[in-house]
């Protein structure tokens, strides 16, 4: 039986069904076939190869899982038809073959769910210890490993004042949960899970601030025109108004979902009892604090009164700390 998960305080959508979460695994030490063949083998699917450097997992009642390596270029490369005898063909066949060289130890496999049921992350962590006995290798394993993991829990729904609670509560909690990621230092160097602007922050724990969609994704975009944050709310605004976001972000990476995208877990799939466990409890955290609106603003205002202490005051006055003692609930 897979291990079972705590759950979050709304586990239903406003359809009534389950909410869902995808999940983004980056990881070597495996080919792209044996990765493949080895999740398509755990979750009773077949592979179907897309191009030379991505294979489709067909056959899950949830969609398709994707297998990739996590390279634009080589994966456009891979999805050209090439003809044998034909001289330009065979100079972009090398320059290809060149290319995946260079980036083997560098670039990750990559390992994509279609949007699970919650009840079926702990067949998720199975997996992922599946593949470790594989022999798959992780964040901790070299220092150039910038491997992280990823998941995407879907919005239980899509009201300006639902999604506020959700970034007041990562907001007040980010220190506390960064410093439980511990993030390896590959991935810090690289930017891709940048902390959210000090001014930015202010704004939102403001205990007045509950705006319109409009402003909120206004707000988000004036000061996080990028993919780069530790929560990344840029494929939830897309969904929402595309256009808006699109004229202030347009990344042809932003893919539009009904989903929080979060980001900062490091991927230590070699690491023994290591799964997606670590971060989802930490992410239960964030729910049960945007759940319960009294105790959100009560938050709120403790971290609002720590900004305003100046540097001086701040230096001796721990908000970590002070969110381990006070701010955390029991996760059953």
């Amino acid at each position: 039986m897979p291990t079972e998960f705590p759950m979050p305080p709304v586990q239903k959508n406003t359809d009534g069904a389950l909410r869902r979460v995808g999940v983004e695994l980056e990881m070597n030490g495996l080919t792209l076939d044996q990765l493949a063949r080895l999740a398509a083998d755990f979750l009773g699917c077949q592979v179907e190869q897309t191009s030379r450097y991505e294979r489709t997992l067909v056959g899950d009642d949830a969609g398709d899982w994707v297998v990739e390596f996590d390279f634009r270029l080589l994966k456009k490369l891979g999805r050209e038809e090439r003809r044998k005898h034909d001289l330009g063909d065979e100079l972009m066949n090398s320059a290809e073959d060149a290319l995946k060289w260079v980036s083997e130890g560098l670039v990750p496999m990559e390992l994509v769910s279609p949007p699970l049921p919650l009840d079926r992350l702990g067949q998720v962590n199975d997996l992922i210890a599946h593949l470790r006995r594989a022999g798959a290798k992780g964040t901790g394993d070299r220092i150039t490993n910038a491997f992280g993991m990823q998941f995407n829990p879907e919005v239980p729904d899509s009201e300006a004042d639902t999604i506020t609670a959700y970034l007041k509560a990562f907001l007040c909690l980010y220190d506390w949960i960064k410093t439980r990621a511990d993030i390896n230092i590959a991935r810090r160097l690289t930017g891709y899970v940048d902390p959210f602007p000090k001014d930015y922050v202010r704004k939102v724990i403001d205990t007045d601030y509950w705006p319109p969609m409009n402003q909120l994704i206004d707000d988000y975009l004036r000061d996080n025109p990028t993919r780069n944050r530790a929560l990344d709310m840029l494929p939830l605004f897309k969904h929402i108004d595309e256009k808006r976001v699109l004229a202030r972000a347009d990344d042809q990476l932003i893919k539009e979902r009904p989903t929080f995208h979060y980001r900062l877990p490091d991927c230590l799939i070699d690491q023994a009892g290591w799964g997606l466990h670590v971060a989802w409890n930490d992410w239960l955290q964030v729910e049960h604090l945007a759940y319960d609106r009294q105790r959100l603003q009560a938050c709120c205002e403790a971290y609002g009164e720590y900004w305003d202490q100046g540097i001086g005051g701040r230096l001796l006055d721990n908000w970590e700390h002070r969110v381990s003692r006070d701010w955390l609930c029991e996760i059953k």
